[in-house]
């Protein structure tokens, strides 16, 4: 279940049903950053949509920086196959 930011959700689930792990909501946010991302560059004076941009990449880092805490190779996998660090 790829979608059009080339982010299949799937891998990122720790079980079927799992919604709530770090490595899940890091790859959700992602895809919506990569939407938002999109819409600014067509709307570049939508300032709300900034804001909430702003605010899931945040909410993105302190995720990460948990994750990385927490294990450092599931850290290393997430953003390797996310490609957030160059």
């Amino acid at each position: 279940m790829t979608n059009d930011y080339g982010i299949n959700l799937a891998d990122f689930k720790q079980s079927d049903n799992d919604t709530g792990s770090a490595d899940f909501q890091i790859a959700l946010m992602t895809q919506r950053i990569k939407h938002l991302t999109e819409h600014m560059n067509e709307h570049n004076k939508d300032f709300a949509s900034r804001r909430g941009l702003l605010r899931l990449v945040a909410r993105r880092r302190k995720l990460l920086d948990y994750l990385k805490d927490k294990s450092g190779e599931r850290y290393e996998s997430v953003l390797k196959a996310l490609d957030l660090r160059k």
